[in-house]
């Protein structure tokens, strides 16, 4: 459904607030967890004021997906704004944490309407030549948040109260409601299906709340039983969805996807950003602070340098790709400059300047951003028009799974393996940054070391995960990006593009 100039910028203005609205959310409670958790006299539940939200904005993807295609993506849009509003309003009224993790739990699944259906809306109205570049500045919306997020989060909690931290989704989202109900085209859904994949959506669900739970659980050495049974039912969980996809008549994730290159190779490149970066980068501060001896304050300007090569490799990727109409080469590039600055991590000493890291996690930063939003909408291209948002809720899918597990592994390896190492004297579980730089000089040089020791191979395994993306972007096909409009229908039994 081509639009005019004005029409698109108007639409792409919409789609940006409402999603940076959404990823924002995600970020500004950080900063405010103690402070509620305190007040509302829960710190043990504190977590799960985090955790119920990814993991409702995770495992209702696939299903919002195919509600996007049979329904049509702009009522599902508005519908998650209204439900996110609704569930903002209840966060700041909460009296106790039980209410507040069923609002956050209510906001997550409304987040991931609102991201999943912007980029669905975004590949039903441009050509594919032209979707890199508006896909990219949608994109925009997750490194911007994770720059201003926490700082905005603390300076509202200090002055306002943490009950605005939720509430001032209110006014903003009201504006983006109205802007949107004249920006958001009317698009016409798919075909009706024959039937619903419920046994499928709900076989998922509980496969991936399982393998979300058993990641968490490993971290904690005093849960291993749970985490291994968790996994058991994770492991039936997935094995019973392929056997339930390969026979549902309308599946909620069609398993004939991945015999298409482009899409297979499109799903791994996403799954290795979730995997590679962002898993690694809530830990980065702590790293610093122990290996570099920096305070907390400087210890962020390390994530802050990543997201801002992101952040532009991200927007200068997009718009290139939409000028020359190639595709191939960012995905090449990028996978190649996140493994070598992986390997370059592992490899540096600990005690150089901060500036050195800082340059070498930019580049990192700058691999992923060029093919982050690029590979969705390639992606996008390579399925049938009908099911624009279940292809892409798998490819957002895959990036937030490997996110997840691959945080929880590499904070139970942090975990254990700096509680092996430390001497006597010190507890791992009561070790702090503060008291580490109060120590002598000789304890503060083991304790850098052992942190050393101990995150060179996690930075060798996340670099072995950017090579295997290496492979999958060189699998990519060759080709240009189209300018014929996107039809507004296809069957699914259509074949797809290689």
């Amino acid at each position: 459904m081509p639009l005019s100039p004005v029409r698109l910028r108007l639409l792409v203005a919409s789609l940006l607030t409402v999603s940076f609205l959404g990823a924002l959310d995600h970020t500004v409670v950080s900063t405010s967890l103690a402070t509620i958790s305190g007040e509302l006299g829960a710190l043990q539940l504190m977590s799960w004021v985090v955790v119920g939200y990814t993991l409702a904005s995770t495992v209702l993807l696939p299903v919002l997906g195919k509600l996007g295609d049979v329904l049509g993506a702009r009522r599902i849009f508005l519908v998650s704004l209204v439900i996110f509003l609704a569930a903002s309003l209840a966060c700041g009224f909460a009296t106790d944490i039980a209410w507040l993790i069923a609002a956050r739990v209510l906001q997550g699944m409304s987040s991931a309407g609102l991201q999943l259906m912007s980029q669905t809306i975004i590949a039903r109205v441009t050509t594919q030549r032209e979707r890199p570049r508006h896909m990219a500045i949608i994109g925009a919306a997750f490194p911007i948040a994770i720059l201003v997020g926490p700082v905005l989060g603390g300076a509202i909690t200090d002055y306002w109260g943490w009950q605005w931290v939720f509430w001032i989704n209110i006014p903003v989202g009201a504006a983006a409601f109205a802007f949107a109900l004249v920006a958001v085209p009317r698009l016409e859904p798919g075909p009706a299906p024959r039937s619903f994949d419920i046994a499928g959506a709900a076989v998922f669900t509980t496969a991936l709340v399982a393998l979300v739970l058993a990641a968490s659980w490993a971290a904690d050495q005093s849960g291993g039983a749970t985490a291994l049974t968790a996994l058991a039912v994770s492991v039936a969980g997935f094995i019973a969805f392929f056997l339930i996809e390969r026979r549902a008549p309308e599946p909620i994730i069609p398993l004939y996807f991945f015999a298409n290159r482009t899409i297979a190779a499109g799903t791994a490149l996403s799954a290795i950003i979730g995997v590679g970066l962002f898993s690694i980068t809530a830990y980065l501060p702590t790293y610093f602070q122990m290996a570099y001896r920096t305070t907390a304050t400087v210890s962020g300007l390390v994530p802050i340098a990543t997201v801002f090569g992101m952040l532009a490799s991200n927007l200068l990727t997009g718009w290139l790709a939409s000028r020359t109409g190639r595709y191939r080469i960012f995905p090449i590039v990028g996978t190649i400059l996140g493994a070598a600055g992986l390997l370059v991590m592992a490899l540096l000493p600990a005690g150089l300047p901060l500036w050195a890291p800082m340059m070498v996690m930019a580049g990192v930063g700058m691999g992923t951003g060029a093919f982050m939003s690029l590979i969705v909408a390639v992606v996008q291209g390579a399925a049938p028009a009908s099911q624009t948002g279940t292809i892409t809720a798998t490819i957002n899918l895959v990036r937030q799974v490997g996110s997840t597990v691959a945080t929880a592994v590499i904070g139970g390896v942090v975990g254990s393996g700096v509680a092996a190492l430390l001497p006597a004297g010190l507890d791992a579980s009561t070790l702090t940054p503060h008291q580490v730089h109060g120590a002598s000089a000789a304890v503060q040089a083991s304790v850098a070391q052992i942190y050393g020791t101990v995150f060179t191979p996690i930075f060798i395994a996340l670099a072995a995960a950017y090579a295997l993306g290496i492979v999958a972007a060189v699998l990519l096909p060759h080709g240009r990006l189209s300018d014929e409009p996107v039809p507004a229908t296809r069957t699914p039994s259509e074949t797809l593009p290689a």
